[in-house]
């Protein structure tokens, strides 16, 4: 009915009597006519029947999988605003990036396209702070694809160790030789070859490339564009839903700057990365916050919220008309199904479904060491295999643990895998438990049982090609992932533990000091003892927490 005010208003502004508006053709339903007879058999204008027609059409030919215009830029006008107070905000305020350089300043496409997929790659759920250093030494020892294609995996894996998502410089590493071998070494010029042609590039990867790299008119869609456009418009439903994400394309689509397409996916980009953040936005340096449904819807409940204050103080009821909303609430595809908190403001969007909790995993590994040169310690790494978790990475010899087992069937597990992979008995007494090490990586809470070995050189000599001894200079440099390096830490710490006491006990013999006594402990220690509820704290709470690790 609110349609059919407003064609009545606007009927009146024409001339002072109603008129008639142009429809689609549709079948009318029978409750219309009906209602329409009904009007006309109690004298109302002539005209009002078929306005009440009209309205019914209008309701009904409202797909509920079509989305309102509420959640796009049906106006030209505002497009052009918005392209240029976006453009304008990246031009003084965008970081300058080694790759965005190498786009701009690099004059061979093949070389533009391939700077640009090795930066995409490595920023897919990495920061860019993170990124900047792996970047720069990849294209330093890799500048083309053809140099990349010579590499081996196992160099690749090295300079990607600590990255994480580890696939990703694999993925690199395939699709250089296809570029190298089956393409003869022509990156592919068009978003469906990027597409179709590189390993590990979907639609945003390929969109990306094809603008930023090759001047290619295509709207591109990360997390944070993502973000900006939900909040922008107002799309409230589930983010990774079909409707919302071919919303979402069919937006950047239509917003892209077709003379600036690449500078105009960077600038939305960087404006989720650093003003429209998941938390914490900052709307007041937003340059088009003039286009944000959700900015304005803010601000309007506020008013609203303080309205309603002011009527209960004055006992006076005040009513604000909120901003447009979608006409089809409710049955829109894209409007939140959860309502408006005026806490989360513009937080509200995007929505995400429940992330699914990681799985839990226990395993056990073993640091295994024996005497090198000049009395360094060489450590025993297995490399991984080829697919799966961190494939081709090496580590200590590790063993998934299903249930939990009492320490000696842990210590028996671990001598025969050792004994397996070096062809030798060894026996449970020699494996020394050093502690435990927490390492999340995106879908599994890991927890690593550690423990060490350290044999003679006589016992070393059996290995497979899978096997190899590492000095600990070595392994800083080696194709290992972070809780690796993490164990690493726990087992130097423990053991420079050790040593610290055996000093201690040897200095205190040999001065006659409180040999085969305990330490006094002092009233003060006693009772902290007692308000610690008998719980002590374990070795792995003394060290600091390395950054959690995505695959």
């Amino acid at each position: 009915m609110s349609r059919l005010r407003s064609a009545m208003h606007k009927g009146k502004r024409a001339g002072g009597e109603v008129v008639e508006t142009a429809l689609p053709k549709r079948k009318k339903s029978k409750a219309a006519v009906k209602q329409a007879s009904e009007f006309t058999a109690v004298g109302m204008h002539p005209a009002l029947p078929n306005l009440i027609l009209q309205a019914h059409v209008l309701e009904e030919s409202t797909d509920a999988s079509t989305p309102s215009p509420y959640h796009t830029f049906p106006d030209p006008a505002d497009v052009v605003q918005f392209r240029s107070q976006l453009l304008n905000w990246y031009n003084k305020e965008k970081r300058e990036l080694q790759w965005r350089t190498l786009a701009v300043t690099e004059s061979d496409i093949n070389i533009r396209t391939y700077a640009v997929w090795v930066s995409e790659i490595m920023l897919q759920q990495t920061q860019v702070a993170t990124v900047k250093d792996y970047y720069n030494r990849w294209m330093k020892r890799w500048p083309t694809v053809q140099d990349l294609a010579a590499a081996t995996l196992e160099e690749v894996n090295q300079l990607w160790a600590g990255l994480g998502y580890y696939s990703r410089g694999r993925r690199l590493h395939e699709g250089a030789q296809k570029v190298a071998s089956e393409l003869k070494g022509q990156m592919p010029q068009t978003v469906d070859t990027l597409l179709k042609q590189l390993p590990g590039v979907g639609r945003y990867t390929a969109a990306a490339i094809g603008s930023i790299a090759q001047g290619l008119v295509t709207g591109a869609v990360d997390g944070n564009v993502t973000r900006v456009l939900c909040r922008l418009r107002a799309i409230g439903a589930d983010s990774t839903s079909p409707a919302v994400t071919e919303a979402l394309w069919n937006l950047a689509n239509m917003l892209v700057d077709p003379e600036r397409p690449g500078d105009f996916n960077q600038a939305m980009m960087e404006l989720g990365a650093r003003v429209c953040t998941p938390k914490g936005p900052l709307c007041s340096q937003c340059p088009v916050q003039s286009h944000c449904h959700s900015y304005r819807k803010v601000h309007v409940r506020q008013e609203q919220n303080s309205k309603k204050l002011l009527g209960k103080l004055g006992r006076k009821t005040s009513e604000l008309p909120d901003i447009e909303d979608c006409m089809n609430s409710g049955t829109c595809p894209l409007c939140p199904s959860e309502p408006w908190d005026d806490e989360l403001g513009v937080q509200n969007f995007p929505r995400k479904p429940p992330k699914k909790p990681p799985r839990v995993e226990r395993t056990l590994t073993c640091v295994v060491t024996r005497p090198g040169d000049k009395d360094e310690e060489n450590f025993l790494l297995i490399q991984r295999p080829n697919k799966g978790l961190l494939a081709g990475l090496w580590e200590f010899p590790s063993l998934l643990l299903e249930e939990e087992n009492s320490e000696k069937n842990q210590k028996r597990a671990l001598c025969d895998e050792i004994s397996r992979i070096l062809g030798v008995h060894l026996t449970e007494s020699l494996l020394q438990y050093v502690g435990e090490v927490v390492h999340i990586f995106s879908h599994i809470h890991q927890t690593y049982v550690v423990y060490s070995v350290c044999l003679k050189e006589s016992d070393t000599h059996t290995h497979t090609e899978n096997t190899q001894w590492l000095t600990r200079s070595a392994l800083q440099e080696a194709a290992v992932s972070t809780g690796l390096k993490k164990i690493v830490k726990l087992y130097d710490s423990v053991d420079s533990l050790k040593e610290k006491n055996t000093k201690d006990g040897r200095r205190q013999k040999d001065s006659g000091i409180m040999e085969n006594k305990k330490p006094q402990i002092s009233k003060k220690h006693k009772l902290g003892a007692a308000n610690s509820s008998g719980r002590q704290l374990s070795l792995n709470s003394f060290f600091k927490t390395v950054k959690e690790e995505c695959r």
